[in-house]
């Protein structure tokens, strides 16, 4: 009966505990869904609320939004101890499958919470930041409205005459310091641009967009151009004032000088001679004319000045300038007269003598000229060649040319003379020698075209030579063509004459321009048909030549042997690698290039007409394996020999082609440099004020084109550069002194537009002036614009570069936080059972942690580029995944769940039940959580104590202390 009441007791027992159990297990269960439908209810008002964009209004309201979510953190707090507690007693009473369900509810339960409790922060903190960035700017916004408002109160009034130059000077004084202040404002306005454009990005208010932008901007300008325009104003009055001052009192002293040198002429007239007094008096009524223009045109400047001076100051301006003009008068009436009595005795006298130097000096000049012709015209002796009667032509045409310029001199010396005859002195001496210098200009210009007829003679019989030397081989090869059995050396000889024609031919036909100027276009275009109709000719006799040595060699080789064969053919690529190896040398002008060209095909063709002799050689060679080696020996320096072949002639052709732009281009430069000279030098004696606007015109086209040709004449000198590359040190030296002539006839243009520039800008009227002025400086600084053009494209360039490494890193690096993300919660969801697996656990999240740093420079050089380009928005969310991520790790890592699950007997080994047992299982639970109120609590310490206790702005420094001088562009602080 004892044993049966026992067995129930403890039955009963069993149940109660079971029952306990449950009801334990159920209450955290239940406080677990509580907590989490908690949470994820803020979660869900927090993306509500988790937005910057919109009116002031909306922001506020979300603010106060986020601040009752963030009073609602304590209360979260609290259902996390409840749960904490709850497991806790759950965890003595459960088994331990069930143990494992309750750690990982109590995992998941934490991390929620974590997740819910740095969103609140961070929603709440980055709203409030945006809040107090807009109040600060309105504050700003409204300082600068008032500085606009008292600054256009301060200028609309007129500017007020003044009396004398020192009050002008004062009233600029103080318009400057206007100017300064206004100046000094542009930084804040930048400042309140980038604000308001960094709030647009934020909030996309039309308050802060583009067109308040603008208007700011539009207010400001106006107000800095207004102080910068009477600042303008006031300077040209002061300085109109102090010129003029300045002018008056160097006119007085040049008065009083001028006034003292008079009467010491007028009383010393006695003592000097005529010619002496004359010459003093001359040069004081220059300098009285000259006082007259100075005079006059400091009436202009008085008018001018007072236009801007007060009444008194005027009259004071008008009665000073009344009596020097009263001065000057005296002065000129006594000067005229005593000049008038003097100038008589020495006009005639003066007259005679100035313009027979001048007549003699001409004549000199003349006769030095036709001395240095007839000296250059002198032809030497003995046999010339070609290119030195080529020579001698072209300088009879330039002589002739000359020559044909300088009669305008003849007839300007005729005209001299007439004029001395004038006087009632002996001319006859001076006629002697101008006829005698009107004899020596005709004798030149005799011997200079006698000179060049019979240059055009030889030379056309020179041209002619080739032709008549054809026409007779033409006839030799037809005879030898009919012979039935003719000589092989013959036929050769004929072949090799054949090759040295085609050479002579084709040169000609490469001289048409020099043909045209010798011959004439007509007689030119006859004579180069002619060639043509003989290069046609010697193609079908040499073509029937080479048939006729392969039919001699044919017979020869039917009658002799391979060794008998084979020597000519080695003879002969011996002859073509000499000939090859000849023409390595740099050529020493374009028309040797191309010569060297065609003797480089003439090569080819005689070594395709060797391969033809190849094979027929190849016919005798049988089954003999040394005349088989022979022939493979031979084949393959001829192959090698046709390849270098051809790479030379390609180097030819490009080397000619590079000349042939060099040239072309030179000339055209040439051409245009010349043109513009003389049409810049036809301009040199125009005056501007009796020139019309077409002038004008003409000038600015011709300046507008200097940029491009100077970019040309960059063009030509590397063109150059790579000619002398490939050429003789003669054609070298040769077209280095083209170049440099080239760039000395620039540089003489370019002082030539200048000084006319100069000249034409002190002579013409202010507006044509500053017309001038402005294309002046369009043509030097033409080529720094287009650089900077470049410039800048080279800076769009590297941005949209900036733009995609950006999009590139941004992307890899949310890649890499995903990859991460995943594997932590891959080794969160693992159940421990062993300590083999919690070594494996703490290794795994320690090699997480070891690339967290690697994360951290990922995500250092996204912020790197982040100042030029990117989405704040996007940034800002990778941030907090960012931080989310290393949080959890760090709580993984170092959780007393973690360490709970590292020791899984430590339940086990405590007593259940008991209030010390309990309590020691709370604190120790709540430990982190403790750790973080301290933290937070020194934190409030250190920070400023702001308006409200309860504010996220404790955290937020860089709220508290907001300055729009900061120019802070990165996310808010939390």
């Amino acid at each position: 009966m004892l044993s049966s009441n026992t067995t129930e007791t403890v039955e009963g027992l069993r149940v109660s505990l079971n029952a306990m159990t449950q009801q334990l297990q159920d209450e955290f269960d239940s406080s677990v869904e509580n907590a989490e439908a908690w949470m994820k209810a803020i979660q869900e008002r927090l993306s509500i609320n988790d937005n910057t964009k919109g009116p002031r209004s909306a922001l506020e309201a979300r603010l106060r939004e986020t601040e009752k979510i963030r009073d609602l953190e304590p209360e979260g707090m609290l259902k996390m101890d409840l749960i904490l507690t709850k497991a806790d007693a759950a965890l003595h009473c459960v088994s331990e499958d069930e143990k494992h369900k309750v750690l990982s509810k109590l995992r998941h339960i934490k991390a929620l919470w974590e997740e819910t409790a740095i969103y609140i922060t961070h929603c709440h903190s980055r709203i409030e930041w945006v809040w107090l960035h807009w109040s600060e700017y309105l504050k700003a916004q409204d300082e600068f409205y008032i500085w606009i408002h008292n600054m256009r109160v301060t200028l609309e009034p007129d500017i007020e005459l003044q009396l004398g130059l020192k009050e002008k000077q004062w009233q600029l004084s103080h318009a400057q310091v206007l100017l300064n202040d206004v100046l000094n404002q542009s930084v804040l306005l930048e400042t309140l641009l980038e604000e308001a454009a960094s709030l647009f990005n934020r909030i996309g208010d039309p308050s802060v967009d583009e067109d308040a932008q603008k208007k700011m901007k539009v207010e400001y300008e106006s107000i800095r151009k207004e102080a910068q325009n009477r600042v303008k104003l006031l300077e040209k009055i002061t300085e109109e004032h102090k010129q003029y001052s300045a002018n008056v009192n160097q006119f007085q002293s040049w008065l009083n000088g001028v006034t003292e040198r008079l009467n010491c002429c007028i009383g010393e007239a006695t003592k000097s001679s005529a010619e002496d007094s004359l010459k003093a008096l001359k040069e004081i009524a220059k300098n009285i004319k000259n006082g007259a223009k100075k005079l006059k045109h400091l009436e202009n400047q008085c008018a001018d000045v007072i236009q801007n001076t007060s009444p008194l100051g005027a009259e004071r301006l008008k009665d000073e300038l009344d009596d020097l003009r009263k001065a000057l008068e005296k002065l000129k009436l006594l000067s005229r007269e005593e000049e008038q009595r003097l100038l008589k005795i020495q006009q005639s006298e003066s007259a005679y003598k100035s313009q027979a130097r001048q007549l003699e000096a001409d004549i000199q000049e003349f006769r030095k000229d036709l001395q240095k012709l007839e000296n250059d015209l002198d032809p030497g002796e003995g046999e010339k060649t070609e290119d030195e009667l080529v020579a001698q032509w072209r300088k009879c045409n330039a002589t002739r040319a000359v020559l044909a310029a300088e009669e305008s001199k003849v007839e300007r010396l005729k005209a001299q003379l007439k004029e001395l005859l004038r006087f009632s002195q002996d001319v006859q001496p001076h006629a002697d020698s101008v006829i005698s210098v009107i004899r020596d200009y005709q004798s030149v210009k005799g011997k200079t075209s006698k000179m060049s007829a019979d240059t055009e003679t030889q030379l056309s019989r020179l041209f002619q030579n080739p032709l008549q030397s054809f026409e007779r081989w033409k006839l030799t090869v037809q005879m030898l063509l009919e012979t039935p059995e003719p000589a092989l050396d013959q036929i050769e000889a004929a072949l090799a004459e054949s090759s040295q024609f085609k050479e002579k031919l084709m040169t000609l036909q490469l001289k048409k321009d020099l043909l045209n100027n010798i011959l004439g276009e007509e007689k030119a275009k006859s004579f180069l048909e002619e060639v043509a109709e003989a290069s046609k000719e010697r193609e079908i006799l040499h073509k029937s030549l080479l048939q006729s040595k392969s039919k001699l060699q044919n017979l020869i080789l039917q009658h002799k042997d391979f060794d008998a064969a084979f020597a000519p053919l080695q003879k002969k690529l011996f002859a073509i690698k000499a000939k090859l190896d000849l023409e390595n040398e740099p050529q020493p002008n374009l028309l040797g290039k191309k010569t060297q060209l065609q003797r480089l095909q003439m090569i080819q063709d005689d070594l395709a007409e060797l391969a033809i002799q190849m094979e027929e050689v190849e016919k005798l060679v049988q089954s003999n394996a040394t005349h088989r080696h022979e022939m493979n020996q031979l084949t393959s320096d001829i192959q090698a020999l046709k390849r270098s072949l051809e790479t030379m002639i390609q180097q030819t052709e490009e080397h000619v082609q590079k000349h042939w732009v060099f040239n072309d281009k030179l000339s055209d430069l040439q051409q245009w440099i010349t043109a513009t000279t003389e049409k810049i030098g036809s301009y040199q004696s125009a005056d501007v004020k009796q020139g019309n606007e077409s002038r004008v015109a003409d000038l600015e086209r011709w300046l507008a084109e200097f940029p491009d040709k100077e970019i040309q004449l960059h063009l030509v000198e590397a063109h150059g550069q790579l000619v002398m590359e490939n050429s003789s040190p003669e054609e070298t030296a040769h077209v280095q002194a083209e170049l440099d002539q080239l760039k000395e006839s620039w540089k003489s243009l370019k002082e030539m537009a200048t000084g006319l520039l100069k000249r034409w800008q002190l002579n013409r009227p202010m507006a044509d002036k500053k017309k001038i002025t402005f294309v002046d400086s369009r043509h030097v600084s033409g080529p720094i614009f287009h650089c900077l053009d470049l410039n800048h494209k080279q800076e769009k360039t590297a941005d949209g570069q900036r733009a995609s490494s950006h999009s590139k890193l941004l992307h890899d690096f949310e890649e890499w936080l995903q990859g991460e993300n995943t594997k932590l919660s891959k080794i969160l969801a693992v159940n421990l059972s062993s300590t083999e697996e919690i070594k494996t656990r703490h290794k795994e999240l320690e090699e997480l942690q070891a690339r967290v740093p690697d994360g951290q420079r990922r995500f250092e050089d996204l912020l790197h580029f982040h100042p030029v380009i990117g989405n704040s928005e996007d940034l800002e969310d990778l941030r907090y995944r960012w931080m989310l991520y290393k949080s959890k790790l760090k709580e993984s890592m170092s959780s007393p769940i973690t360490r709970s699950s590292e020791k899984p007997d430590r339940f086990r080994k405590k007593r259940s039940g008991g209030m010390c047992s309990f309590l020691h299982r709370v604190c120790w639970a709540s430990l982190p959580l403790q750790l973080l109120l301290l933290f937070l609590l020194l934190l409030a310490f250190l920070l400023p104590l702001a308006e409200k206790t309860h504010s996220c702005t404790l955290a937020n420094n860089f709220a508290r202390s907001f300055n729009l001088m900061l120019r802070y562009n990165g996310p808010p602080p939390t």
